[in-house]
């Protein structure tokens, strides 16, 4: 069976393609924009880690651990890293799906104005064809959360 794709975008109309790239890959960035993000989404939850090696092969973990003590992990490796322009990411939250190794995240930047557009693309196995929905709102709401962060 083929893989599903989730798919959003969205414009920053004071962000350059430079700046929200270099917001995914500084941790002290990450780390407000992900906090950000469990506040807009309503969590009650506090960002715990986020460890970023930013080259094609380097790994990343974000977690975030929730009032009744749950750590909420992701991770991933860095497949493409083009400055200002892409980053394409594997995204898993279990140790099995990263034993698949099915799971591609791949953020376009395109020069818009004064901004950018970012398009987020999360190709994942087929499976969790009933999760596209909320994947692109979760991703656009990352977008969102990076925008109302700096």
């Amino acid at each position: 069976m083929p893989n599903v794709i989730a798919k959003t975008e969205h414009h920053f109309p004071s962000l350059s393609a430079g700046e929200v790239y270099a917001a995914w890959l500084d941790p002290a960035a990450v780390r407000a924009w992900m906090q950000r993000n469990l506040e807009r989404t309503g969590r009650s939850a506090r960002i715990t880690e986020i460890t970023i090696d930013p080259r094609v092969g380097g790994k990343y973990r974000f977690s975030d651990i929730d009032d009744e003590g749950q750590e909420n992990p992701a991770w991933g490796y860095y497949r493409e890293l083009m400055p200002g322009r892409r980053i394409v990411f594997t995204w898993f939250v279990e140790p099995a799906e990263e034993a698949e190794d099915n799971s591609t995240v791949t953020l376009e930047l395109r020069p818009d104005g004064e901004g950018c557009v970012a398009i987020m693309a999360h190709e994942m196995d087929a499976q969790w064809a009933d999760y596209i929905e909320p994947t692109a709102k979760a991703w656009k709401g990352m977008l969102e959360s990076i925008e109302e962060s700096t």
